[in-house]
């Protein structure tokens, strides 16, 4: 094992990688519960979405752990999970089937990527700046159906939103639900997340809104979402734009999440290049096709990882421990889908503030540099779509710099993305 993985190189033991292992699937362990609930609202049978998350996450870690010795893991992501249910499904109408299958083709695409050396200048195309602006637009996106869900917010005719009934027991239960995950997080408490998410569904029991299903019990039936994907049907012009969507946000949050857990673990190489990255983005859409076969939303790479990485995790043994605590994870599908959606709502809205911390390092003294990511952030939630806050930034990118007249400062990548979303938006 400890040939395999390299340990004595990287300075680690296996006692320190499993430890790791263990901090890191504390923190993401929220997932779940949260990604069951979010595939729900997309149509999906619950169980087999706790099942799915369960799998995908398992397989996608081991993936990593095993091809790239990398201690990061995976499960679906946050974010596009609330893409794939909200915009894909229930506001483009798109079947969750064929939304599978567009998460499948993505996962093929960001494959093919991964093997061709297209992945340095996709990669390395696009500005910081709106890699940034993506991370907290996504994060926006998140905070604003978590604030809904918790019933902060509410539909109004004349201003859009406006403030909900703040009396509602699931309402002060929600707000003291993120309250305890942000305070116990501020104070380093492992999990907190988790704790959060529990502390809040049992204290709906007495209450009447959260019914107690037991704890552990032998996992539901694959069977609802198991090859269910519809990629014959993903495969239809109307759907282009989803498909691609996927792959691009894929593509840069993993690239994004492997190059700051790397840099923390000390992998990353002098000149700032990543050790075995293409093997490791490899990992990431094999786990994307494999989660879209067994019935969730794109798996990526966890920034959560960064605990198990501050917690002496060096190589892909950490990975490999996170994966089989998944697995372990499966007999806990009473608990897990039990969770209502106001104990799972604040989880949204505390991961919503993480993801929007990126801004700060936006060159605010550079117009051309830190418009573009604030109009990116600001259109996603406000047009309710990823995708649509995604050609918006790299249009406005483009025309500010030219404007500024630095079109030499656009990469070739941004031309063609801001061009495919021109051509996208005028066709709508």
């Amino acid at each position: 094992m400890e040939r395999f993985f390299d340990m004595a190189a990287r300075g680690t033991t296996p006692r320190t990688e499993v430890l790791a292992g263990f901090s890191t699937f504390l923190t993401m362990a929220y997932i779940i519960v949260v990604n069951p609930s979010i595939m729900a609202m997309a149509g999906i049978d619950q169980g087999a979405a706790f099942v799915a998350t369960c799998l995908a996450a398992a397989i996608g870690c081991l993936l990593m752990g095993l091809i790239a010795n990398f201690p990061i893991a995976l499960a679906p992501g946050m974010g596009l999970n609330a893409y794939f249910a909200f915009a894909v499904v229930q506001g483009a109408g798109v079947p969750w089937q064929v939304a599978l299958g567009a998460v499948f083709i993505s996962g093929l695409l960001f494959f093919a990527v991964s093997v061709l050396r297209a992945r340095e200048w996709l990669v390395n195309g696009i500005p910081f700046s709106l890699k940034l602006g993506i991370a907290a637009g996504i994060g926006f996106f998140l905070g604003l159906i978590g604030l809904k869900t918790m019933g902060i917010v509410v539909a109004h005719p004349a201003t859009l939103v406006a403030l909900g009934p703040l009396t509602a027991p699931s309402t002060l239960l929600a707000c003291a639900g993120f309250l305890l995950i942000a305070g116990l997080s501020a104070r380093g408490v492992p999990g907190a997340i988790v704790i959060g998410i529990l502390a809040t569904a049992a204290a709906g029991i007495p209450l009447g809104l959260t019914t107690w299903r037991g704890l552990i019990d032998l996992p539901p039936s694959l069977a609802p979402t198991f090859l269910q994907l519809d990629i014959a049907g993903a495969l239809g012009l109307g759907i282009a734009g989803i498909v691609f969507t996927f792959f691009l946000v894929d593509l840069l949050d993993n690239t994004g999440t492997l190059i700051g857990t790397t840099h923390r673990a000390g992998l990353m190489r002098p000149d700032g290049t990543v050790p075995n990255l293409g093997r490791a983005l490899m990992a990431d859409s094999g786990g994307a096709m494999m989660g879209a076969v067994l019935g969730t939303s794109t798996t990526v790479s966890y920034i959560e990882s960064a605990a198990g990485i501050q917690a002496g995790g060096r190589t892909g043994l950490t990975a490999v421990t996170v994966g089989l605590l998944f697995l372990v994870a499966l007999f806990l599908a009473p608990l897990a889908t039990a969770i209502p959606g106001f104990a799972t709502a604040p989880a949204l809205v505390f991961v919503a503030c993480l993801m929007a911390q990126g801004l700060r390092d936006l060159r605010w003294d550079d117009a051309t540099d830190f418009m573009p990511a604030i109009v990116t952030a600001l259109a996603m939630p406000f047009t309710f779509s990823i995708a649509t806050g995604i050609g918006l930034g790299f249009i406005t990118f483009a025309g500010v710099k030219t404007i500024a007249g630095r079109a030499g400062e656009v990469h070739g990548a941004v031309w063609l993305i801001a061009a495919l979303s021109a051509i996208k938006f005028a066709l709508i």
